[in-house]
């Protein structure tokens, strides 16, 4: 089967790529074997095919890097390469980022900052660092009574909306959240209709607390708002996914508390307002899981070291 599919995709089947696509999101292993006669017919996207890529092939991809030949493929080599997540790919990553690799000028990112499409990043002192879990759990929406007392937004006074109320008393909790470093009870509550236009952030605390934080920053075109109610649902533990990878931000059922964000648009690993670092990813809520007629996903992150929590949104 795996073998037609790549024979398909060589010849520009575009339905063949979803369906390895699928793969890649419930067992990319099976596509390792494949990955060198994806490389040999340049079939570079997604990236997300790459997660399982040997030594050999990831030596492949960064000596074409190396090599220049193909400058109009850098962004999707390096892409593939952060998707490999392999210790050479950060290896090269760091080379790179003091010596750019020809055509580096036409990137509109920082090499370093490729990484994080493969949902990690390397910090100051030039050590890997994780961003993502290796396990997940579905999330349920499940109906939460409006409280009358309830925060509101200070730019547009809608209540705020608890994203995620996690208790560390379930051990599912302790392990998708592992990577974060995080103990306590987590309540991450933003305003679901504001954070549709900016990241917003917020200061937790392990006892459950969570506050707007005051840095926020208003964009210009946000405009004047109305009051508008945010869902009356939150997210609750369901099952372990089969892969870390089987979060949709397309789909119902797609909501998903730990493991590898679904990204609509670019990784958007927001970046922590108290030390500038790429903060953790903690889930996702589909738009899809909250109406009927929703789109697009809310991404939740967190950095414990400076207590802060964010909440980005992507659509298409």
């Amino acid at each position: 089967m795996i073998e037609e599919l790549v024979r398909q995709v060589t010849v520009g089947d575009d339905d063949a790529v979803e369906e390895l696509s699928l793969v890649a999101d419930t067992e990319p292993g099976r596509l390792t074997p494949h990955l060198g006669a994806l490389l040999d017919h340049d079939v570079l996207w997604p990236g997300k095919l790459y997660r399982a890529a040997d030594a050999d092939v990831v030596r492949r991809v960064v000596a074409r890097v190396d090599g220049g030949r193909t400058p109009g493929q850098l962004n999707h080599l390096l892409v593939a390469l952060a998707h490999t997540a392999h210790p050479l790919a950060g290896d090269a990553l760091r080379r790179w980022s003091a010596q750019p690799p020809p055509g580096a000028d036409t990137l509109h990112v920082d090499i370093l900052d490729y990484a994080r499409e493969g949902g990690w990043t390397v910090d100051p002192q030039g050590h890997r660092r994780d961003l993502c879990g290796d396990t997940a759990y579905e999330w349920i929406m499940r109906e939460a009574p409006r409280r009358p007392d309830a925060a509101t937004c200070p730019w547009c006074a809608s209540p705020l909306w608890t994203a995620a109320d996690l208790d560390p008393a379930e051990p599912a909790v302790g392990v998708a959240l592992a990577h974060t470093g995080w103990s306590g009870r987590l309540v991450i509550a933003t305003c679901h209709f504001c954070a549709c236009y900016t990241t917003l952030y917020s200061r937790v605390t392990p006892d459950g607390g969570t506050d707007w934080w005051t840095g926020n920053t208003r964009p210009d075109h946000l405009g004047p708002a109305g009051t508008e109610d945010p869902p009356a649902l939150l997210p609750v533990l369901g099952e372990v996914r089969q892969s870390p990878y089987q979060a949709s931000a397309w789909e119902r059922g797609g909501s998903t508390l730990g493991g590898r964000p679904d990204w609509i648009q670019d990784a958007g690993h927001p970046d922590c307002p108290g030390c500038r670092q790429p903060m953790d990813y903690v889930g996702l809520v589909g738009g899809a899981d909250l109406d009927e007629y929703g789109e697009g996903a809310y991404y939740l992150h967190l950095h414990r070291s400076c207590g802060f929590a964010a909440v980005n949104y992507q659509q298409s």
